[in-house]
């Protein structure tokens, strides 16, 4: 039985049904304001459309295409408290059309992020956060999340760190921002910080020392969600669900070999990548196939090998590393990264090898899945089931296809069947795209049902 920390996996991670009406509406029962919201037609043929709330509601990627990030304002509207509100767009509702939406948590409505500081050298005295190689940077801080700065480190010692409207403050003829902001302790000593919750609708604010001019730089107060990451040598802007083991990033590439921070504190197992100023293919790292080459989300390609993905290094529980793979390291050119760290008895990613038989391989999850994608290592497309389109609900076998790296309208398919079972799932279809004889095949899973409960006595784990 697989013991878990996560009591209701519908608290991060929910399929939810609807059907369009051409118009507008908003879209309840997710159970959860979404961060991440895949919507897919039916019945009908339009592209996979994947929405953040680190990009915006309006900015679109599609997980079937190589294009560009699009921009879209009658998609979905607002993401909400328990769901999402649409427009008119007849990708996501049209009118008699019938849709899936598949929903994740990252970091949510009130972050909760420290930074440490320093003080160093550079061209005069500046801030650094988090030992970052670069000075007075600017910060990405979202509404309703709650910052603190922690300035106990020695360097800091005459050297408070305030807030203000004007770029360096009292010494730029501003006055000091105290909104939300509480102060403690005297920088330089144990215990000294300085703590911000972000206002709704906060206006852009400077960071600066209230002592000595030019420490500081600017701090970007965001409706948009996500918060400055600087575990990398690249900054990122993050929005993580730790607890459930899955992340937002985006950042800007350089075009040389660098590593990002995720924000997952442990070891991502899959991160889905994609270029948003140009128009070129998905990357996906898995652990099922390792750190010496990809996947393609849009397309049926077997994995390629090449250093110039991950530079054959495997993301560690801070970083991500990339190599010079314009994929997903284009100078310049923003990026937007999904990153999954696996959950006991809620989240699983790997691999199994298929028997070419109808009683086929069973792979243990230790929770019955609510999702599953699959995809085998060499040519073949991507499939992915849920518990929520099966002809009748949870039963068995599962054969409501569609296809991620498509933009096929869901069909039935007795060549592409699984039973989801009560801590797995088993392949029961000998088809090619989930299990041919001696081919192996990655997944990712999350579930619906725990196998085991957080209240079995410690010494029965």
């Amino acid at each position: 039985m697989a013991y878990s920390t996560i009591d209701k996996s519908t608290a991060h991670f929910n399929t939810k049904l609807y059907s369009g009406n051409g118009s507008t509406q908003s879209i309840t029962g997710v159970g959860f304001q979404p961060d991440w919201t895949w919507i897919k037609e039916r019945n009908d043929t339009p592209d996979h459309k994947l929405i953040d709330s680190v990009r915006g509601v309006s900015k679109i990627v599609e997980s079937n295409t190589t294009e560009a990030e699009s921009t879209n304002t009658t998609g979905i509207t607002s993401f909400d408290s328990d769901g999402f509100s649409l427009g008119s767009n007849g990708s996501t509702n049209g009118g008699s059309d019938t849709y899936v939406s598949w929903n994740w948590l990252a970091g949510g409505t009130a972050p909760a992020i420290t930074y440490s500081v320093k003080v160093v050298s550079d061209s005069g005295n500046k801030y650094r956060f988090d030992d970052f190689g670069t000075s007075a940077v600017t910060l990405d801080l979202q509404e309703g999340g709650t910052y603190t700065f922690d300035q106990s480190d020695s360097s800091n010692a005459g050297h408070p760190l305030r807030f203000s409207t004007t770029a360096n403050g009292t010494h730029g003829g501003g006055s000091e921002y105290t909104t939300g902001v509480t102060t403690t302790g005297t920088p330089g000593s144990s215990g000294a910080k300085t703590v911000i919750t972000v206002a709704a609708s906060a206006p852009t604010l400077y960071y600066y020392c209230t002592s000595h001019s030019g420490m500081g730089g600017q701090a970007n107060t965001n409706s948009l969600f996500g918060s400055s990451n600087f575990s990398g040598s690249i900054q990122s802007t993050v929005s993580a669900n730790q607890t459930a083991g899955f992340s937002i990033v985006k950042y800007t590439g350089t075009g040389s070999n660098a590593t990002i921070g995720h924000g997952l504190g442990v070891v991502p197992k899959m991160i889905i990548f994609k270029v948003l100023d140009s128009s070129t293919d998905w990357v996906v790292y898995h652990v099922g196939v390792g750190n010496t080459g990809a996947l393609r989300l849009n397309n049926s390609n077997a994995t390629q090998t090449n250093s110039v993905f991950f530079q054959d290094t495997t993301p560690s529980s801070s970083i991500i590393t990339i190599g010079t793979g314009t994929d997903l390291n284009t100078s310049g050119q923003s990026h937007i990264a999904y990153c999954f760290a696996e959950k006991t008895g809620y989240s699983k990613f790997g691999s199994y090898v298929g028997n070419g038989n109808a009683d086929g391989t069973f792979v243990y999850t230790g929770f019955k899945p609510a999702f599953i994608i699959i995809k085998r290592t060499t040519s073949q497309s991507w499939v992915m089931f849920d518990s929520k389109r099966s002809d009748v609900a949870n039963a068995n076998p599962n054969d409501q296809v569609l296809y991620p790296s498509g933009s096929e309208a869901e069909f039935s398919s007795s060549t592409r069947e699984i039973d989801t079972l009560s801590n797995g799932f088993k392949c029961r279809a000998t088809g090619g795209n989930i299990g041919a004889s001696g081919e192996t095949y990655t997944y990712m899973a999350f579930g619906q049902t725990i196998v085991g409960s957080n209240n079995i006595p410690a010494t029965a784990r």
